[in-house]
């Protein structure tokens, strides 16, 4: 996992720069490594976190899981606030000084999985019950979802319901509860995407035949690159024809310079670390361990489905990182921390719970 984690995060680094380097500032004047440099600070901060996570005591944080939970929900809270959040085309989802800024929502994705294994594996005798097993616990994804939806970052917070969602069935909540909660919250988010202009444009285009703009031009990225691609530095793409190439279509980048057999990598290297985590879950000594992985991982996999769909054309165009190779650093740094609690896992699952003074075996004379 980490092999294949360093490699996408090396192609990243290698396809952004390509993606980039034309970039000019305000004043005109191209400014090649400018992305580049700060991507590299994003994949620096990214292992260093990936490093102390996993060598932190998840049972001794997970005391303190309920204080972590509300102080990012607070932070959520104040991402909201106009003279605190930081507003990008129409979007207040950022907190930071200067060109130093964090995206809150980011991290609040590891805190709602951290906190659901936390009450689920509490809860783990009462999961079939009403209250305790599923309104509880959807009240906590609720929470988290609606004030990401607010900012607003519909994606998101769809991701964060169904993580949760996808949690709670695993923990073993009823059929006759989830699938009432899946129908609701898919009714909710019809409802707010009818009354979102942007949004709903961007559905009725991808369900008519006249495909956006972005879409066209990256399935067009695709159609250029065939098997082999054009090289490096080659593509047109960038050249201010497809918008956001650095970051959420990044992908098609890939297919137009490096052609159809890294795609296909990129979609192996993805499936190689859903895999491997997968078997690694058989390990897990108790429930918050299995869920807290568990949700590392989906959390991983559904955002890079996500967002290969939507650069495909199979899923309605939004915004949504390629992790560990979009432009971003809020969205690595993360990826980082979910990679360092699966590591931690791996190095501590097999490891005896009693002391080595309690452990070792002593003679005993008669």
């Amino acid at each position: 996992m980490v092999v294949c984690a360093l490699g996408l995060t090396c192609l990243g680094l290698t396809i952004l720069f390509s993606a980039t380097a034309w970039f000019k500032n305000k004043a005109g004047v191209a400014v090649p490594y400018s992305y580049l440099q700060k991507q590299v600070v994003g994949a620096v901060a990214a292992g260093v976190l990936c490093f102390v996570v996993s060598r932190v005591n998840l049972d001794y944080l997970r005391r303190y899981a309920w204080w972590i939970g509300g102080g990012l929900l607070a932070l959520l809270v104040l991402v909201l606030v106009p003279e605190i959040g930081i507003e990008v085309k129409g979007s207040r989802r950022w907190l930071g000084v200067g060109i130093a800024r964090v995206q809150v929502s980011e991290f609040a994705k590891l805190g709602l999985v951290f906190c659901l294994a936390h009450y689920l594996a509490l809860n783990q005798t009462r999961i079939g019950e009403f209250r305790r097993g599923f309104v509880v616990p959807l009240a906590l994804m609720g929470t988290f979802a609606g004030l990401v939806v607010l900012e607003p970052d519909f994606g998101t917070a769809a991701l964060l319901m169904a993580v949760g969602l996808v949690l709670l069935f695993i923990a073993g909540a009823k059929w006759r509860y989830i699938l009432p909660a899946f129908g609701l919250v898919a009714g909710l988010f019809a409802v707010l995407v009818a009354y979102n202009p942007n949004r709903l444009r961007r559905l009725t285009e991808y369900l008519s035949e006249e495909k956006s703009y972005q879409l066209r031009q990256a399935l067009a990225a695709y159609a250029a690159g065939g098997t082999e691609g054009m090289g490096l530095g080659q593509g047109r793409q960038q050249l201010s024809y497809l918008p956001e190439a650095h970051t959420d279509f990044i992908f098609s980048v890939i297919g137009e310079e490096l052609g159809l057999y890294f795609t296909l990598l990129v979609v192996a290297l993805f499936t190689i670390i859903f895999i491997a985590g997968m078997v690694h879950l058989r390990r897990a000594p108790n429930l918050f361990h299995f869920l807290l992985v568990l949700g590392c991982l989906t959390l991983i996999s559904l955002q890079a489905i996500i967002n290969i769909g939507v650069v495909t054309g199979v899923f309605p165009t939004k915004g949504m990182s390629l992790p560990f190779i979009s432009a971003g650093l809020s969205n690595l740094m993360l990826m980082g921390m979910l990679l360092g609690v699966i590591l931690n896992t791996q190095r501590t699952w097999g490891r005896a719970t009693l002391p080595e003074d309690v452990r070792t075996m002593r003679e005993v004379m008669a």
